[in-house]
């Protein structure tokens, strides 16, 4: 940053768009203060949560959020989802007429873009899903937004034809939705908002809507976990609504899942346990030579883990238990660390310290390699839970074992954050 500023001085330039601000908040300035008045309505704009109105709009709204991310631009780090703009996203994509081509490149200038290109940015963020899976979101973020900003950005304005176009617009899409993914779970939730959003839009130009019907599912799991059940069930609809065109019976076993979440977190198990139904008849039909690759994770076990969740808070900890202990698929560690929490809440529920504690334990050891600030969060409620039941024998032994687990001391630190 020293050097940056040596820089503006000694060739009387000034800061760009995104250095700016922060140098404002530096000095506590305002631009206009500073003779910056290029920077009018920056941060408002960088901030803002809004479905894209276009498809270039959508490619300089995720450059700009992938650099001020790179550099960490705190405001946008710490911001708070919105919640009419789930609605707006949901409705928007729904009635968006047919797209048109991505703007292809005869035109354009930059650098030129072949399915090679595509090819390396599929394999790349590939790699990048894996780390988030087997480390949790906040081990590789970081590099994945400077891969996104550094490597990818560019193509987006570079030299294509309209078939090659598409093909990167849904490959960026769903890097993007890694993006939203990693940092949901790292809980920066109105960042991973944005991500969602533009991650809609780029599939939305892309003519992919699989893919799109996969984001709002994926915007339905971020807001179940915030607590806006209404707003979640309403984009799991709409998510299925919007490809029942071209939706695939594992796509739709998915949509249906993320519907019985909600709904069980609103209290209404009737409702719950229909959709459920609807997600484990819609698996049975699946055939995986027409799924699209990256929803073929979604199994039997993640059904289960999904169900366990419903039943844990609809309060019929018995189901529960027994749809957790067929959730473990042995190959996703950060979503096995998930199953096996609700194991041992759903035992906690069910009278069962003991075994409850036992599970917990088994948690830990399977979490110590995970970075996620989501599964911090699942063991600062279950330390809640805990907490109610008094000292016990069993309770202050499970304490000891679990107080050398980084994952415990962190739920720990969160509690006492927020008191």
């Amino acid at each position: 940053m020293k050097r940056r500023i040596a820089s503006w001085e000694n060739d009387h330039s000034v800061p760009d768009e995104f250095y700016g601000p922060l140098l404002c908040e530096a000095l506590g300035r305002t631009g206009a203060e500073l003779g910056l008045n290029h920077l009018t309505g920056h941060d408002a704009r960088l901030l803002e949560t809004r479905y894209p109105p276009s498809a270039e709009s959508a490619i300089d709204s995720v450059r700009e959020l992938w650099r001020a991310d790179l550099n960490g631009y705190e405001p946008l780090l710490l911001a708070q989802p919105s919640e009419p703009a789930w609605h707006e996203a949901s409705l928007r994509w729904l009635v968006a007429p047919e797209p048109s081509p991505p703007r292809s490149g005869e035109q354009q200038s930059g650098v030129r873009v072949g399915p090679a290109d595509v090819a390396a940015v599929k394999a790349t963020s590939d790699m990048f899903a894996q780390l988030d899976d087997r480390f949790g979101g906040d081990h590789a973020r970081h590099a994945l937004i400077q891969y996104l900003s550094r490597d990818v950005a560019p193509l987006l304005t570079g030299q294509y034809k309209a078939s090659v176009g598409r093909a990167l617009f849904s490959t960026v899409a769903e890097a993007t939705l890694l993006a939203a993914w990693m940092s949901y779970d790292a809980c920066h939730h109105g960042l991973a908002q944005r991500y969602f959003l533009q991650a809609l839009r780029l599939a939305q130009d892309a003519d992919d809507r699989r893919l799109a019907g996969s984001i709002l599912s994926a915007m339905s799991h971020q807001a179940t976990f915030l607590g806006r059940y209404t707003q979640a069930a309403t984009l799991a609809r709409a998510a299925r609504m919007g490809i029942s065109g071209v939706a695939t019976p594992t796509l739709l076993a998915q949509f249906h899942a993320m519907e019985a979440r909600a709904l069980a977190r609103t209290g209404d198990a009737r409702a719950c346990e229909q959709a459920l139904t609807e997600a484990t008849k819609a698996l049975e039909r699946r055939n995986s030579g027409d799924e699209p690759e990256w929803i073929t994770y979604f199994d039997e076990a993640e059904l289960a883990a999904e169900a366990a969740h419903c039943f844990r808070d609809v309060d019929h900890a018995r189901r529960a238990v027994a749809h957790a202990e067929n959730a473990m698929s042995g190959t996703h560690v950060r979503s096995d660390f998930f199953a096996t929490m609700v194991l041992a809440d759903a035992h906690l529920r069910a009278g069962e310290v003991e075994e409850a504690s036992r599970v917990a334990l088994d948690a830990l050891d399977l979490g110590e390699q995970l970075k996620s600030a989501r599964c911090v969060s699942y063991l600062a409620e279950f330390r809640q839970r805990l907490a109610r039941l008094g000292p016990t024998a069993v309770l202050r032994d499970f304490h000891e074992q679990a107080s050398g687990h980084r994952l415990w001391l962190a739920s720990g630190a969160l509690l006492r954050g927020s008191d």
